[in-house]
């Protein structure tokens, strides 16, 4: 495993997300809430730039059987056919156990963004 400085925490919490090359792969970074994560550019779906989708939350049904907005900012969705992943596990909201996208730490260091692949 590697660990590669991206850059400084203020700076890039301005931004909330930047898109990185480590290691020969493309890397989204994002901020959201206070929290920071990491994932593989690349729909699992069909290839698409996952991380140039939007960042939300999504509906799901509540045990009343109505329609709530739930995970503001964990929820990225591709922006070719609308998949929508939870960025903190990577994991599909509409496949998860088909479909899943890498995703890698964030921390923090000295005031510095640290991604470890």
């Amino acid at each position: 495993m590697s660990r590669h400085v991206i850059g400084l925490e203020r700076e890039l919490r301005e931004q909330g997300r930047r898109i990185v090359r480590l290691e020969g792969r493309s890397i989204g970074l994002f901020y959201a809430h206070g929290n920071w994560f990491a994932v593989r550019n690349k729909c699992p779906h069909q290839g698409a730039e996952l991380c140039r989708g939007t960042v939300s939350g999504t509906l799901m049904m509540t045990s009343q059987h109505e329609l709530a907005y739930v995970m503001d900012g964990r929820i990225l969705r591709c922006p070719w056919h609308g998949f929508e992943f939870d960025l903190a596990t990577g994991q599909s909201l509409a496949a998860p156990d088909r479909l899943r996208v890498r995703t890698y730490p964030v921390t923090v260091e000295d005031g510095r963004i640290v991604i470890t692949v």
